[in-house]
């Protein structure tokens, strides 16, 4: 296999210096007047790929290396959990270990109306209790998070940040989160109607460079093997229920499918070949040939073995070894084992103090409730 990143790229050269210097954001060293952003994409289960990747780059010591992280979907609570800055092995194994499970998602719930992903699960029970984010932890963060929402009735994807509470920040999380066709309805976000971050804007690295990022790690969870046609019958499929819900919406579905094509046959060359000027962009992703964890995937041994090779690819760049070297098993991620004890009843007592409301739900006409 042929070199398929720069050891030397500029992305990479910035970690190095700033985990170097020890320096924080708001507190960077003379001559540092670069933006890091850190861009994590999701796409459901195949989430697990980014968690794995974040767990490494905390586990290298690159948590305070970035001035803002930016998240869609299930990326964005994996950037939530990041920037807790705690064993980031526990939130990645919430793939393979808790969502893996008719509980959280079922075909049979979709065959007879209801919605397939349970989101109340997911953030209710995973999220808020067995292994809960520190929500403040995240609010307090000197690198700010935003998270890419998608307004139903605005046609736009709205840029969320500067969360005015716990409360506010947990329903960006969950809007973000609303797959259409796996989730009816729709969620809410500050009263408006709102679904998956990535329907109109597939990739993230779109808002780090919108808000004036000079230099953009991306994590994405496709691997890196040539891109395949974005108009699959699936993705029309999809296109015409999301103009059910807001005539419009399919259509900017398929043009963000289409952008997505090409920001991955962009990234090909600019992980080998960065330019001059800037913004510089480095996409990390599973090597080409890496099996594809599916959105819906519900194998504990595929979901972990996905986290693994993930890992993997992101020490070889973030410490300048080359893919071969993971490639051809030099490099290999093993799982760890730890010890949490946890008193599940006080953690969900805390959370309903927090959140003694559930996130609204609206429906369209003619719909099955949401999940409850």
């Amino acid at each position: 296999m042929s070199e398929l990143w720069d050891k030397d790229h500029p992305v990479l050269q910035l970690l190095r210096r700033r985990r170097e210097s020890e320096s924080k954001p708001g507190s960077r060293g003379p001559g540092d007047n670069a933006k890091l952003g850190l861009a994590v994409e999701g796409g459901g289960m195949r989430g697990v790929v980014s968690a794995a990747m974040l767990a490494c780059l905390g586990d290298r010591g690159f948590v305070h290396a970035f001035d803002s992280v930016y998240g869609c979907s299930s990326g964005a609570v994996n950037a939530a959990y990041f920037l807790t800055a705690d064993n980031l092995w526990y939130p990645a194994s919430i793939y393979y270990e808790d969502l893996a499970s008719n509980e959280f998602l079922s075909y049979w719930r979709a065959v007879t109306g209801r919605s397939m992903l349970d989101l109340d699960f997911a953030y209710n029970t995973v999220v808020g209790s067995v292994k809960p984010l520190d929500y403040g932890k995240v609010l307090a963060s000197p690198a700010g998070l935003t998270i890419g929402i998608t307004l139903v009735d605005r046609l736009v994807t709205l840029p969320a940040a500067g969360f005015r509470s716990e409360q506010d920040l947990r329903s960006a999380l969950v809007a973000s989160a609303w797959l259409p066709l796996a989730v009816r309805g729709t969620g809410e976000y500050r009263g408006e109607r709102a679904i998956d971050g990535g329907i109109l804007t597939a990739l993230p690295f779109h808002l780090a460079v919108a808000d004036g990022c000079t230099h953009v790690l991306s994590l994405s969870t496709k691997p890196m093997s040539p891109v395949r046609s974005a108009v699959t019958p699936a993705t029309r499929y999809a296109a015409w229920y999301l103009n059910r819900l807001k005539q419009g919406l399919g259509d900017g579905y398929l043009r963000a499918a289409q952008q997505k094509e090409q920001d991955r046959w962009q990234f090909l060359r600019t992980r080998l070949e960065p330019g001059a000027g800037g913004p510089y962009v480095l996409d990390l992703s599973p090597l080409p040939g890496s099996p594809e964890i599916r959105r819906a995937e519900l194998n504990p041994h595929r979901l972990l073995n996905a986290a693994r090779s993930a890992y993997a690819v992101s020490y070889a760049a973030v410490e300048g070894h080359s893919s071969d070297a993971v490639a051809d098993g030099r490099i290999r991620a093993l799982p760890r084992l730890a010890i949490v004890e946890r008193d599940y009843e006080a953690d969900h007592a805390r959370f309903i103090d927090h959140f003694p409301a559930r996130d609204a739900v609206r429906q369209q006409p003619g719909q099955a409730p949401g999940p409850s």
